[in-house]
């Protein structure tokens, strides 16, 4: 039988789990295989087109726990397309003439890897595929195994992606702080965006969180910093349609009232129309390497703002983005136990040469296996059908419908 050696990368955006996952993967190889030699491209796909690795030390798998205890990335990430040849060959990544896949494929080939963990989301596994289908046809044995992190936790089929659950609880602690500038101007509009490129689920789930963060809290009657002051006053996704005169109507009854409104807005709610008004004007909308709006460029939380700061007789109004903090932090309880599921599936699978990527099933009734890369693609729409958003919009008071 050929030696084994095993490799990890980590790629695309941060998300509460990567340090984790890299983590517990070195964790449960040193258990069940610990002659088995481990590495890790850093920076991504890009460490491995330019032969950038981090070879795991004794010392290393030895205080491998410690990562768990950490945000961001151990070994770093880069969003790199090895599909994209004129992208890569643009960041010196590859030469000219040269196919990104067979350089990867042939780094892999000379470095003697038999495993490869890619720990990222739709794009990330997408590009693992590629990479897998790419050496099994010119006669390389290689398993790849993924695991599916993304704070927006849009990957079909997979029920519930790594890191998103923090997401929401830090994006909640994030905004329990920030609320608090309503005190700082009569008038003021408040606008949380929040991260979500096609799916509103982190957007609504941080909602859900920070709802249950002060639904205990107590407060002094008779001052201004009252619940109040503390709540949400309007909830926007790119699954929900809304009436902008009708919503205004409400929102200005609610700024007349109580001097103050918090909006909370998934960063793609309305994304088309933002993008469309921008290039209507003649300004080139940025796109990274996989086709997507570079959705940071886009300041989504402003075009609501401008929407409806007029409208609500707002005297101040201002954004603030939860996503960089959230998406940086260190995996809560939850996702540590949904972490360590599907790392030891990702070993044995990888063990058992079982590629693919692993996670809940929910085509197959929820069930935690490696499913089948052909499978996996990102976009996938938050179902507001589920009681939990329903109670979130009663809670708030805002009447909803599905977008078209």
């Amino acid at each position: 039988m050929a030696k084994q050696k095993v490799a990890m990368l980590t790629a695309g955006g941060l998300a509460p789990c990567l340090s984790s996952a890299v983590g517990g993967l070195i964790e449960r190889y040193t258990d069940i295989a610990p002659d088995i030699e481990l590495v890790a491209y850093r920076s991504g796909y890009q460490g491995l087109l330019l032969a950038d690795r981090i070879e795991i030390t004794r010392d290393m798998r030895e205080k491998a726990h410690i990562l768990h205890r950490h945000g961001g990335s151990p070994i770093g990430n880069s969003r790199v397309k090895l599909t994209n040849t004129a992208d890569c060959i643009k960041r010196g990544l590859v030469k000219e003439g040269q196919n990104p896949l067979r350089v990867a494929a042939e780094r892999l080939a000379a470095d003697g890897i038999t495993i490869l963990h890619t720990i990222g989301g739709d794009d990330t596994n997408i590009t693992a595929a590629d990479l897998a289908a790419y050496l099994g046809a010119n006669g390389y044995d290689l398993t790849v195994v993924g695991l599916p992190k993304t704070v927006d936790n849009d990957v079909v089929p997979i029920r519930q992606s790594l890191g998103a659950w923090t997401a929401a609880e830090y994006g909640a602690k994030f905004f329990d702080n920030v609320s608090n500038e309503q005190s700082a101007a009569p008038r003021t509009l408040v606008v949380h965006e929040v991260m979500g490129r096609h799916c509103g689920w982190l957007t609504a789930a941080t909602a859900r969180s920070y709802i249950q963060h002060i639904d205990d809290r107590e407060f002094v009657d008779g001052f201004m910093m009252n619940r109040q002051m503390k709540n949400i006053d309007g909830l926007y996704l790119p699954e929900t349609a809304f009436n902008l005169e009708t919503e205004a109507e409400r929102l200005r009854a609610v700024m007349d009232k109580t001097g103050f409104v918090t909006l909370f807005v998934s960063e793609g709610a309305c994304l088309d129309a933002v993008v469309a008004e921008r290039e209507a004007a003649g300004e080139a909308v940025k796109r990274d390497a996989f086709g997507h709006v570079k959705i940071d460029t886009i300041n989504v939380g402003g075009w609501f703002t401008k929407q409806f700061a007029a409208l609500l007789g707002a005297e101040r109004s201002m954004v603030q983005k939860s996503g960089y903090y959230a998406r940086s932090a260190p995996a809560n309880a939850d996702d540590l136990r949904l972490i360590q599921g599907m790392v030891d599936l990702a070993v044995e699978s990888a063990l058992n040469k079982v590629s693919g990527v692993t996670g809940h099933d929910e085509d197959q009734g929820g069930k935690l296996r490696t499913i089948e890369f052909p499978r996996i693609r990102g976009g996938k729409h938050f179902d507001t059908s589920v009681n939990w958003f329903g109670e979130v919009m009663d809670a708030i008071g805002q009447k909803w419908s599905p977008a078209n």
